[in-house]
């Protein structure tokens, strides 16, 4: 197997439906109205990580816009035949509604569509996970919609927004609140605050993604006896708390060195804990 080559924009290789190929139908939902969901995946020596809760979450995210679910067996074997010769990468894995008439309303038999691209694996930021990264506050507000909280959809229109508000590249990430002034998240990541005895990170009932990278960190704290309370938090709160954490499918784990001026010290997170959600991120399961 080979590694992939040095990052860029284009994928390395494209599936539709099990078939090598760039062409989608113009009438496609998922262009037209974000009407899909997706999961982005890491490809780590030649094995998907953590694929079942990619996979529970997708099931997940289709049955609850109303989406007819793929064959998983068949899904995988489409995963591995794009991945094949490939040590490492990113895969996006798109499941849309398909094509349809002009207007929001499905149509009542849907022919949903998978797309698979495989893409380099982006390079680490400047810092490394042991070292910290910078991170600030978006003026972008995150929608709120318990209909569509904690699936992820393919509209990402918040994160785009919020994603264009600073080009410095030593700030890795920005955080995002709602319009009430919680902090849901990153616009890439899930948010987990430590105040020296306990975590606590948003609930993701009324904005946000459920990652699958927080699921994992969320069941791994409770092995090592480490209360998680999924609770509002706000910038106040992150400003008092002993130390900071950001979590992703690709990126893993980011400890947050300053946050807005604010600076915190890594040696009070809890190595033991985050040491053990980098190595299961990198899993299969």
């Amino acid at each position: 197997m080979q590694n992939s080559p040095a990052a860029g924009t284009d994928p390395l290789r494209v599936f539709l439906d099990g078939e090598e190929s760039n062409c989608i139908a113009v009438t496609e939902r998922g262009l037209h109205y974000g009407d899909g969901v997706f999961e982005t995946i890491l490809l780590h020596h030649g094995h998907f990580c953590q694929w079942q809760r990619h996979c529970n979450r997708l099931i997940h995210g289709a049955y609850r816009l109303g989406i007819p679910a793929p064959n998983i067996t068949q899904l995988l074997a489409e995963m591995t035949e794009i991945a094949h010769g490939f040590e490492n990468g990113v895969l996006k894995l798109l499941l849309t509604r398909g094509s349809g008439g002009r207007g929001y309303r499905p149509p009542p038999a849907p022919t949903p569509h998978r797309l698979l691209l495989l893409y380099p694996l982006p390079p680490a930021p400047a810092q490394s996970w042991q070292t910290g990264v910078i991170v600030r506050y978006c003026q972008t507000p995150v929608s709120v919609n318990p209909a569509l909280a904690g699936i992820k959809h393919l509209n990402r229109l918040d994160a785009v927004l919020a994603r264009r508000e600073w080009h410095d590249p030593t700030i890795s990430e920005g955080l995002m609140c709602d319009p009430f002034g919680n902090v849901i998240g990153g616009t890439m990541t899930n948010l987990f605050v430590w105040n020296g005895e306990r975590l606590r990170t948003p609930p993701v009932e009324r904005s946000g993604i459920a990652g699958t990278r927080r699921a994992l960190t969320i069941e791994l704290a409770a092995k090592f006896g480490i209360d998680c309370a999924e609770s509002p938090l706000t910038p106040t709160d992150l400003d008092c708390a002993a130390g900071l954490f950001l979590t992703n499918a690709i990126n893993g784990l980011w400890p947050v060195r300053e946050l807005a001026g604010r600076h915190y010290v890594l040696d009070a997170l809890p190595w033991a804990l985050l040491d053990a959600i980098v190595l299961a991120s990198h899993a299969p399961d």
